[in-house]
């Protein structure tokens, strides 16, 4: 799995910057921190099918006053928690096959860089001034809240009492670009889904106050290059973490820049009204917001800081990674919330991946090793609708494109199930049906990898990076044989 290296890259039409959010390491991960990277790490991998040079980053948001807290209830400094948690989220991606090109933590000299480099640049346009701060607060979230926003003083995510703040501050001019992020939201093609795009316009009827971008009593941060007595507000310059892994301002930046963020639905409004805001003060071009949904364990969504949790560690090593992936993304429309059950995952797993693609798979390549195989054309390719397949890719609706490949299957073990090459020994049957894994295994690499990697190797093609157009290239004849099975069924 790439980490933290350089790629050498080629044109800047063809060059492609995604990221998921980076995490808050204030405990262990869980399902939710698992799926936003399967979902993530799905999309990266269908632009390096489709021959895009990818830079897919993800990380950790290491500092504010929740962190220093736990940490000292640990008997560990800031700095020891993070790197111990972070080190967790490391092995949760590579558990989970998760293809990161960079592991970003806001901990390190590169990040710190070019906060400082950007905050002295708005300071210096005259963006950033000193006032005087008085409101709500909520440690979980690292977040501010208006009396209007708060639940009976209460955080409305975390559902913990606000704790009230009042310090000198410095403000970023958030006011001033109100009607352009309007405009920007509301003409351009920036957030997804159409219904998270509307509930921030909504918001947007509501004046914009002016943003407090530093805390005087939280040690642990990143200092104001401005002013060392106070640190950067965390949702300012964890934000910035997805201009330091491409290397602003330098030309890893221009090339990749803007970005792809895909995020959760509770932290919209920090990425597109902050960060946008502060995107524009800089004159820089805007990220696209793509929102996922929730996972929800018994209609209540999971949550760190509610012990509402599921170890996706301990489900792909019952599994196995792929078939966690695959009922992630096969079971959840991408964009709404949904609820996890560990026998809806058998169900898939069972049902779709071992008695439909496991099976298509053990049963082809037995009949080819027993009676061979030879070069004909194949009817039914054509049945595959890959123009649709690419649509669906693209307007994020990966459980359509799941349901456009899997019914291609279905008609592939339809047609071995008519034509009976045990009985009739046609070995050109066996050619079409070979030749038809062979794009099935392509367009399913983004979602499952290692599997589709071993029906490769097994049958004899190239999957992954810039295969898309072997899709329609006859499978070249090769030894062929019947291996260990793919999917093993389970039970409860």
């Amino acid at each position: 799995m790439p980490q933290n290296k350089t790629r050498s890259f080629k044109t800047k039409t063809k060059n492609f910057q995604i990221s998921t959010a980076i995490d808050y390491p204030s405990g262990k991960f869980h399902l939710g921190h698992a799926y936003e990277k399967i979902c993530t790490d799905t999309f990266a991998r269908w632009k390096r099918l489709k021959g895009y040079n990818v830079h897919f980053s993800t990380g950790t948001d290491c500092h504010g006053l929740k962190i220093e807290r736990i940490a000292k209830k640990h008997g560990k400094t800031p700095l020891e928690f993070v790197n111990e948690i972070s080190g967790g989220f490391k092995d949760l991606s590579k558990s989970l096959n998760v293809s990161y090109d960079d592991f970003i933590m806001t901990t390190e000299e590169r990040h710190k860089k070019v906060v400082a480099k950007i905050l002295n640049g708005l300071k210096n346009k005259g963006e950033i001034y000193k006032g005087y701060y008085e409101g709500l607060y909520c440690v979980e979230c690292e977040t501010y809240y208006t009396e209007k926003d708060a639940e009976n003083m209460c955080c409305p995510i975390h559902k913990n009492a606000l704790e009230k703040i009042k310090e000198e501050s410095y403000f970023f001019k958030l006011s001033k670009y109100q009607n352009r992020l309007i405009k920007a939201i509301k003409d351009r093609n920036l957030v997804w889904p159409e219904k998270k795009k509307k509930e921030i316009l909504n918001r947007l009827k509501e004046p914009l106050k002016d943003l407090s971008i530093s805390r005087e009593n939280v040690s642990w941060g990143i200092p104001l290059p401005f002013d060392k007595n106070k640190t950067a507000f965390v949702w300012v310059e964890a934000l910035m973490n997805y201009l330091t892994t491409v290397d602003y301002p330098n030309k890893m930046f221009r090339d990749f820049w803007p970005a792809t963020h895909f995020i959760g639905p509770d932290i919209v409004w920090h990425h597109t009204v902050i960060w946008y805001s502060l995107l524009m003060a800089l004159e820089l071009e805007l990220p696209r917001v793509v929102v996922h949904g929730f996972i929800n364990l018994k209609g209540e969504k999971l949550s760190k800081a509610r012990g509402i949790t599921i170890d996706p560690l301990e489900l792909s090593e019952k599994f196995s990674s792929d078939s966690l992936r695959y009922f992630l993304m096969r079971n959840i429309p991408f964009g709404q919330d949904g609820d996890f059950s560990e026998k809806a995952l058998i169900d898939r797993h069972n049902n779709e991946l071992a008695d439909k693609l496991g099976n298509l798979v053990s049963r082809v390549s037995g009949l080819i090793e027993k009676t061979g195989i030879e070069k004909t054309q194949n009817t039914i390719a054509g049945k595959l609708n890959i123009e649709k397949i690419e649509k669906l890719f693209e307007s994020y609706e990966f459980d359509k494109v799941l349901n456009e490949i899997f019914a291609f299957i279905d008609i592939c073990n339809e047609y071995i199930q008519e034509k009976k090459p045990w009985e009739t020994k046609d070995v050109k049957v066996l050619y079409e049906v070979a030749d038809s894994i062979k794009a099935v295994a392509i367009l399913l690499w983004p979602f499952i990898p290692s599997s589709c990697e071993r029906i490769a190797e097994q049958f004899g093609f190239e999957v992954g990076e810039r295969t898309f157009d072997k899709i329609k290239e006859p499978l070249k004849i090769s030894k062929i044989k019947k291996r260990e099975i793919l999917f093993k069924k389970s039970s409860i």
